[in-house]
């Protein structure tokens, strides 16, 4: 079993209210668990208004289908165009 695991920083430099953010990360969470069917959620700056932290999970047989797969999600989440992409940075685990 190969887990992979993405940490996806973002910035919402238009956004003035965490209640916008919330909104914000709510439609990314749904639009990438719809589209790749893994886990996602916010992990970092939850108080913050203008930048935050999503870990995603994926879980699979293959390291390149994980790797691929978490790629796909960085440039899925960039092309939705709701927040700017910062660092991102990932890691497979090996069980």
């Amino acid at each position: 079993m190969i887990v992979g695991v993405l940490k996806l920083c973002l910035v919402l430099p238009e956004n003035h209210s965490l209640k916008g953010k919330r909104s914000v990360i709510k439609r990314i969470q749904a639009r990438v668990s719809e589209q790749f069917n893994i886990s996602v959620g916010e992990c970092d700056h939850q108080d913050v208004w203008q930048s935050a932290v999503l870990g995603f999970a994926v879980v699979g047989s293959s390291e390149p289908v994980v790797q691929a797969t978490l790629q796909k999600v960085v440039d899925f989440v960039e092309g939705m165009g709701l927040a700017q992409v910062g660092e991102s940075s990932s890691e497979i685990i090996h069980c």
